[in-house]
């Protein structure tokens, strides 16, 4: 019988396992040999083992605990994926105080007054800010959808704003960085008070460490107050987008025009744009376009409105799905900026 089967040396070199690991999972009941030799006690395993054996060593490649471990091996794909993601943002949580905690460290120890220095464009910031604070709540029952994200990294830096029913994300290369990853949330309306100030400067450093955080202008520094909150987690809502049914650009400005009233339907076919008074049914204006596809689609005319007006450039791409599916907003030529809208039913 034995013939067919490997034993634990050969099977642990095959899936990258030492043979102790393969005992401990045997006593585990996480993998347990195809057969046990009654005489001398060897385990032999079997090669269509093989697949649970390498996904038992990656799932504690990443540090998933055991009782975790046995519900992705044995409860069925969508648990595991489930179980999975949510051990990533654990750890992901975990890396990031990691990270500041690190910071505020080697900021003692090495009496550097920030965790994190991140020198932009003043006229990009400006830019950057006009367009994505305009997406933040106007409210204090949630305090960070009042707020913007700042992600500031070393090859990027990003700024996110949110109020539920539409996401704006503005990307921005950095000119110079030193320091660690961060993340911190400021509220919208006191970024906006400070873009006139930063607009003209060729040069603005974000400082943030155990003293606050402020932006530098040619030596002169203007505090910012970092709300302490959890912003939503926006990224997974850009992973999990629809693939677009239906993609047109379009003139910005004429389309701007026609969102009058309180909700408008847009008909799209194969690049041509009808825009409608749903309350009246008038027709409020043809637009051709460029585009592939055929959709048509209710919007609140001030929130699409809100979305067009902060973009940049003579033209707007729109990527539509389904009336339960954001509409990706895109400036037609500066990709680094991305408005997401939800669009309004048409039913009632």
């Amino acid at each position: 019988m034995t013939d067919e089967l490997l034993t634990i040396s050969a099977f642990a070199r095959q899936v990258g396992l030492t043979p102790s690991a393969l005992r401990f999972y045997d006593d585990c009941g996480l993998l347990r040999p195809a057969s046990v030799d009654e005489q001398n006690g060897y385990r032999y395993y079997s090669p269509s083992q093989q697949a649970r054996a390498a996904l038992l060593r990656d799932l504690r490649e990443i540090d998933l605990p055991l009782a975790e471990v046995r519900v992705v091996l044995d409860e069925g794909a969508s648990l595991g994926v489930a179980v999975i993601r949510s051990h990533l943002k654990t750890v992901e949580g975990k890396a990031e105080a990691a990270r500041r905690a690190t910071a505020r460290i080697l900021a003692s120890l090495q009496a550097v007054p920030y965790e994190c220095a991140v020198t932009l464009g003043g006229a990009e910031l400006a830019s950057a800010i006009r367009q994505v604070a305009a997406a933040a709540a106007a409210t204090d029952e949630i305090p960070a959808l009042a707020c913007v994200l700042l992600e500031l990294g070393e090859d990027e830096v990003t700024l996110v704003a949110t109020d539920r029913y539409r996401l704006s994300v503005r990307k921005l290369q950095p000119l110079g960085f030193a320091g660690y990853p961060r993340n911190l949330l400021v509220r919208a309306s006191e970024l906006t008070a400070l873009a006139r100030w930063v607009g003209p400067a060729a040069e603005v450093r974000l400082e943030t460490g155990p003293a606050g955080t402020a932006l530098v202008v040619d030596g002169e520094s203007r505090p910012l107050a970092v709300v302490d909150d959890e912003f939503p987690a926006y990224q997974s809502i850009l992973a999990g987008l629809t693939p677009p049914t239906c993609r047109v650009v379009a003139d910005r400005q004429q389309l701007l025009a026609l969102l009058t009233g309180e909700t408008v339907a847009l008909d799209i076919d194969s690049g041509k744009l009808v825009v409608t008074a749903v309350d009246s049914g008038e027709a409020l204006g043809e637009l051709a376009g460029i585009g592939t596809g055929a959709v048509r689609l209710g919007f609140s005319a001030s929130l699409l409105a809100a979305a067009l007006s902060v973009s940049v450039g003579p033209d707007v791409l729109l990527e539509l799905c389904a009336v339960d599916r954001p509409v990706v907003v895109r400036s037609a030529d500066q990709g680094t900026f991305t408005t997401l809208v939800m669009p309004t039913r048409l039913d009632g």
